[in-house]
């Protein structure tokens, strides 16, 4: 069977940068939708040739930014374009992040017949103080209608929310848990709050003016998303994320099982099978600095280099223990000519950390509260 590919498309633009964010994402005044819907284009021709033998296209994701401050037409011109630069599978995935206050029945409209067949929204909280504190330009009801709308437009919808919030009490997060399971979305993507650096809640956190839940309750918390979404036949196959099985967002598994995808828009990242090596790939961040290195050279990669295969091997550990499923190690031997240190899984094993099914490896409901430390031990 041919390995799935994947392109991901950054749009960088936002309304308003969000004090969580660190994600590449701009604010302007204005914005030029042609001229970068014109560099995209000609990026992912330059990707395609670099490529040499084209593989099959699984899936497409519009991230950033805020996709859905898009017009149809630009995601139509890039679905077509993708299509004709790569043999597309016949189910092919196309996902497109909106944010319910950039969304309307026309422009949802508009991506559903351009080819968009999974929506992924942004609601983040389901309350309206706690949206004003995200910085959200939404609020609750509008946030539910765009749900609504969604619902109606696509074949699948995926619903995005931030727990762990300051002052988020145990009873509170399963009181709104069980709101965002009510909805029948299929997917759910349930991320824990955390203080990135170099954002404005980063600079209240040092100040301590912001305070997140202590790990206890943070394990807490997240040991009760697992419970509740498991129990709604949404369980999580990811560490952030959950569905119904099939539902799975086919897109994020070719990064977590580590296959190839291209990145085309600004700050946009690859890791691309090239003349029988495996490279990694990142374009300009800027979005204008991106456009004009697009103008003069066809492309806005800025780097280009080869992931060796013992630097291959840690990436791919690292996000394969993300996974429900875990890492196949005899496709992983296969794959790298190395495995992880018996021993060492032996003693994790020990400590009720990983599990072993034949030679399936995976991190134990224990396991994923400190993957991080597993990750290390099994990486060495």
């Amino acid at each position: 069977m041919t390995a799935p590919f994947g392109l991901y498309v950054h749009w960088p633009y936002c309304e308003r940068k969000c004090p969580y964010c660190d994600f590449n994402s701009h604010v302007r005044s204005a914005i030029d939708e042609k001229a970068w819907c014109e560099a995209v284009l000609r990026e992912m021709a330059h990707v395609a040739v670099l490529q040499g033998a084209r593989p099959r296209l699984s899936t497409i994701f519009f991230g950033g930014g805020t996709p859905s401050l898009m017009g149809g037409a630009s995601v139509a011109k890039i679905i077509a374009a993708a299509t004709r630069l790569w043999p597309a599978a016949a189910d092919l995935e196309i996902t497109l992040e909106a944010n319910p206050a950039s969304t309307d029945a026309a422009r949802f409209a508009d991506y559903a017949a351009a080819g968009v067949n999974r929506l992924s929204l942004g609601v983040q909280a389901l309350n309206d103080g706690d949206l004003k504190f995200l910085g959200r330009l939404h609020d609750v009801a509008e946030a539910k209608a765009a749900l609504g709308l969604a619902i109606k437009t696509f074949g699948r919808v995926s619903l995005d929310l931030i727990y762990a919030r300051p002052g988020q009490t145990m009873a509170a997060w399963r009181n709104e848990l069980r709101e965002a399971l009510a909805f029948g979305t299929e997917h759910l993507s349930l991320y824990q709050l955390t203080i990135e650096p170099a954002t404005p809640f980063a600079v209240l956190h040092r100040q301590g003016a912001l305070h997140v839940p202590g790990d206890d309750l943070a394990a807490a918390l997240f040991e009760t998303t697992q419970e509740m979404t498991e129990a709604a036949g949404r369980p999580a196959y990811e560490v952030s994320n959950h569905a119904r099985p099939g539902a799975e967002s086919r897109h994020n598994l070719i990064y977590w099982r580590y296959g190839d995808y291209a990145g085309a828009g600004p700050g946009a990242h690859g890791r691309l099978a090239i003349a029988g090596k495996r490279m990694a790939t990142a374009t300009e961040k800027l979005p204008e600095r991106w456009r004009e290195r697009v103008a003069c050279e066809g492309h806005g990669i800025v780097e280009m280099s080869e992931v060796v295969p013992a630097d291959a091997a840690r990436e791919h550990l690292l996000m394969a223990l993300r996974l429900r499923e875990g890492l196949d190690l005899a496709e992983y031997r296969e794959r790298w000519n190395t495995a992880p240190d018996p021993a060492r899984i032996g003693a994790l094993m020990g400590q009720g950390l990983v599990a072993l099914s034949g030679d399936r490896l995976a991190a134990t409901p224990r396991g994923l509260l400190v993957l991080n430390r597993i990750i290390a031990e099994l990486a060495e």
